[in-house]
């Protein structure tokens, strides 16, 4: 079938009231532009409503995705970072309402960066600029932003992220550990929230998402061996600090 015609349905299936992700006119545009074949590993299923891994990162699924547009309210003209290029798919419909030229995306994950910046390319958008950059401190080079996406989650908005948003710029990111709430900021302060999801953690320097056992292992094994320790009481924690002893 007509890619073209794949694209109209999945929009029509995310405005339809059974989702009612995709509301605004821009974002339903975009999507029904963007192809996401070169995304994806498997054609055929590129435009089911469902996440995909590849290459150690989540592509978001059309719903995931156009919840996250909708909360960022992208306009034509605006400057737009990224933080989590991931593959691609989110920065390329960006692309299609801000211009091309307008948007930035940083990974963390170099492998991941030359990926995005390959598929941006195949899927009509070269002017992406795609860098290899912790994503906890932005990208300053090209500050300030009118809007900042976050497709990773933190307990707090990273500070450097706060300072390079233009006045009265909007940032939309999960916040929390366990429970993970979608919200939006606008000079310092949550404006709206969309809802509970489920992302990654934001990695730090010196992680890769793509590593077969991921550097942060360590350290939250450290964090829970911690935390374990804090709520064992009376006897048992006696037994451990004696064992420690040996």
């Amino acid at each position: 079938m007509d890619p073209a015609v794949l694209r109209d349905d999945m929009v029509d299936s995310l405005e339809h009231e059974a989702k009612a992700v995709v509301r605004s006119e821009d974002v339903s545009v975009a999507m029904r532009e963007v192809p996401r074949e070169p995304f994806v590993e498997d054609d055929s299923v590129a435009y089911a409503d469902r996440s995909f891994e590849r290459l150690g990162t989540r592509v978001l699924s059309p719903s995931a995705a156009g919840r996250l547009l909708e909360a960022l309210r992208v306009e034509p003209g605006d400057d737009v970072l990224v933080v989590g290029a991931g593959v691609g798919y989110t920065a390329a419909v960006i692309a299609e309402i801000a211009g091309e030229a307008n948007v930035h995306a940083v990974d963390i994950t170099r492998r991941l960066v030359y990926e995005a910046r390959s598929n941006l390319a195949e899927a009509g958008y070269p002017g992406v600029l795609v860098d290899c950059r912790d994503g906890a401190q932005g990208l300053p080079d090209y500050a300030p932003y009118d809007r900042i996406l976050v497709e990773a989650a933190a307990v707090d908005p990273p500070r450097p992220l706060l300072e390079q948003l233009a006045d009265g710029g909007r940032l939309v990111m999960p916040v929390g550990t366990g429970g993970q709430e979608l919200v939006a900021i606008e000079d310092g302060e949550t404006v709206a929230e969309y809802g509970t999801v489920v992302y990654h953690p934001m990695l730090v320097e010196g992680e890769q998402a793509d590593t077969i056992e991921r550097n942060r292992t360590h350290r939250e094994d450290r964090e829970h061996a911690r935390r374990a320790a804090e709520r064992r009481k009376g006897w048992e924690q006696q037994w451990i600090d004696w064992d420690d002893r040996l």
